[in-house]
């Protein structure tokens, strides 16, 4: 009876061992779950801002306001477009029908 008893104490104390280190990684991977999902929403956060930022950048009258102010471009005015006259180019001659060759034999 005494090594009967002995036995069942030393598993006791292991099966606790083990629930204490089951419980410690199940704390541990809650943990490391929380800290991904807080990643993820600042991820989507960022990505949202992102976004809204290029649809922003995008836009016709920002493109033309830095294209005034940082290029100095101007806007096409009627009184200073030069018009290039066009190089004229000689007319392509016709294509006649050219017989086909002859085959060998």
């Amino acid at each position: 009876m005494n090594r009967l008893t002995f036995f069942l104490l030393a598993a006791l104390v292991f099966c606790a061992l083990s629930l204490v280190g089951a419980q410690h990684q199940a704390r541990t991977l809650f943990v490391a779950l929380e800290r991904a999902q807080a990643e993820e929403k600042q991820l989507d956060i960022d990505w949202s801002r992102l976004q809204y930022q290029q649809s922003a950048l995008g836009k016709s009258a920002r493109i033309a306001d830095a294209a005034r102010t940082q290029l100095k471009m101007a806007s096409v005015m009627p009184g200073k477009t030069q018009y290039l006259a066009g190089i004229a180019l000689p007319a392509a001659a016709p294509v006649a029908s050219a017989p086909a060759p002859e085959a060998s034999k």
